[in-house]
C-alpha cells in the first residue's frame, strides 16, 4: 500500500512540475517581442508573428522553435494585440485560455497565474450583458453567430477565424468548461467546418 501511495506521489509531483513549466514558458512566451523569438530569428515567423509558409520546418532546431504549444501562445499574443479593451478581450483570452488547458492539461489555478500576470482581471468578466444568448442551464441558444475577434481553431491552433466569420451552434449546446467565470462553448467555423471554442462575449448576431 505505502508503495503504491508513493507511486501516485510521484505522479502528482511529475504533473505539478510539468504544469509550472507551461505556466512559465506561457509567461515568458508572452512578454518576449516576436523579434526576440527563435522562430523569428530562424525565419519561421516575421516580425508580427505570422508564419512564413515558404520556410519549412525541415531541422530540429525549427521544430523545437515553433511547436503547437509556440504556435497558440503566438496566436494568442496576435490575438490580443488586436482584441479592443475590456471585456471583449477578456472573452478572447478566457477562450484561448481553455484550448492551453485542453492541450497542455495546466490547473486552473496555473491558468489564474497566467491571468494575473497578464494584466487581466475576473472584473471585465461579460455574460450578464448577453444573457439573450442563453436558454435555461445556460445552454447556449442554437443558430448562426458571428465572431468578433479572430480566433485560434481548437484542433489545428491555427488562426483561421477572422472576424464576422460564421460559426454554427448546434442543439443542446452546454457549457463544456468555465474559465474565470465565462463559461465556454463549442461551435463550428462554417469556413472550414472545424471545431472553435468561444465565451459569450466573442459572439454576436
Amino acid at each position: 500500500m505505502w508503495s503504491k501511495n508513493l507511486g501516485k506521489y510521484k505522479v502528482s509531483l511529475i504533473t505539478r512540475a510539468g504544469d509550472l513549466v507551461y505556466t512559465f514558458r506561457f509567461l515568458k512566451l508572452l512578454i518576449t517581442s516576436f523579434e526576440e523569438t527563435d522562430a523569428y530569428k530562424l525565419g519561421v515567423i516575421d516580425a508580427s508573428g505570422k508564419r512564413d509558409k515558404k520556410v519549412y520546418l525541415d531541422t530540429p532546431e525549427k521544430k523545437s522553435a515553433y511547436t503547437p504549444f509556440h504556435r497558440l501562445v503566438f496566436n494568442i499574443k496576435k490575438i490580443l494585440a488586436k482584441a479592443p479593451g475590456g471585456s471583449s478581450k477578456f472573452a478572447s483570452y478566457a477562450s484561448a485560455l481553455f484550448l492551453i488547458k485542453e492541450h497542455f492539461d495546466l490547473s486552473d489555478q496555473n491558468l489564474e497565474k497566467i491571468l494575473k500576470e497578464s494584466g487581466l482581471t475576473t472584473i471585465d468578466l461579460i455574460e450578464n450583458n448577453h444573457a439573450w444568448f442563453l436558454l435555461p442551464d445556460n445552454q447556449l441558444s442554437p443558430g448562426i453567430y458571428r465572431v468578433k475577434n479572430e480566433k485560434v481553431l481548437s484542433e489545428s491552433l491555427d488562426e483561421v477565424v477572422n472576424p464576422k466569420d460564421k460559426i454554427r451552434i448546434s442543439e443542446n449546446a452546454f457549457p463544456i468548461d468555465n474559465i474565470f467565470g465565462l463559461n465556454i462553448y463549442k461551435g463550428e467555423h462554417l469556413n472550414t467546418g472545424k471545431t472553435v471554442h468561444v465565451a459569450l462575449g466573442e459572439i454576436y448576431k
